[in-house]
């Protein structure tokens, strides 16, 4: 086993021993998206009416069309929440200690994005184990196909937040951004309401959430569960991310960090 994989190892087995340890974090990563599904569906159902839409050319229910969008909202915090670790790391020093490995820093980012997607696909199977004991369930090669499209967005999801940790050194401004990218990226997409429903109110607001990445992250496990590959959103995602990562990379070279300091 390579040195490389190692490191991997190690940083996922730190980050998943977190965790466990942090057991009001998966509580809360839980009943988060359970409270929305109650309270939304309840709100929501009759309002929208959803009828025949793709991909699933049949009438569901509002519950049924939401449980994508709040994997992808578990996700999304579980992303934030990863990056404030990151914050954290950086005041504490050890994540210094990280960067100066020999290992690549691209693969030490990386290393650390796998890792908090580890943690969010046991958060994410969980919430849909729930939701299936109240009878909201999808086919059962759903369950298997999501998998690989929700690596890619929490992979995506991950990088957003680690581009904005590598900008911020301080955990109080990290927790007042998160509310700011997080609900306005949750809200402004399709993980509510369907894209055509946002038209019939603001074509602008339709227009936000159609250039939303989050939109796209969602849509991609929507068509999944249904055993279907959005291809537009999957580009988008897989683009988001690069784009991402890549100016995260860039956000924790230390050099650049030591050229800041010194024009201060």
């Amino acid at each position: 086993m390579n040195a490389a994989l190692i490191a991997m190892l190690a940083i996922i087995r730190r980050e998943m021993l977190r965790f466990v340890g942090q057991r009001s974090r998966f509580l809360a990563a839980l009943v988060r998206p359970l409270v929305w599904l109650v309270v939304f569906a309840a709100g929501f159902r009759a309002a929208l009416g959803l009828s025949i839409m793709p991909p699933y050319q049949t009438y569901i229910t509002y519950e049924v069309y939401i449980i994508p969008g709040l994997c992808g909202m578990i996700q999304l915090f579980n992303g934030m929440q990863s990056s404030l670790s990151l914050v954290y790391d950086q005041e504490m020093g050890s994540m210094r200690l990280l960067l100066t490995s020999p290992l690549p820093r691209w693969w030490l980012l990386f290393s650390k994005l796998v890792a908090g997607v580890c943690v969010s696909l046991l958060q994410v199977y969980a919430f849909l184990i729930i939701a299936a004991l109240f009878g909201i369930t999808f086919p059962v090669f759903g369950y298997f196909l999501i998998l690989p499209f929700l690596i890619l967005s929490g992979l995506m999801l991950g990088a957003l937040g680690m581009l904005l940790s590598s900008t911020i050194k301080q955990l109080e401004n990290f927790a007042g951004v998160m509310n700011f990218v997080i609900f306005p990226m949750f809200f402004m997409s399709t993980a509510l309401y369907p894209l055509w429903k946002m038209a019939e109110s603001s074509q602008i607001l339709s227009t936000i959430c159609a250039w939303n990445p989050f939109s796209h992250a969602v849509e991609l496990i929507r068509f999944a569960l249904y055993g279907q590959v959005n291809m537009i959103a999957l580009s988008v995602v897989v683009a988001t991310f690069v784009v991402f990562m890549w100016a995260s990379v860039i956000g924790y070279d230390p050099a650049r960090g030591m050229m800041r300091k010194k024009a201060r």
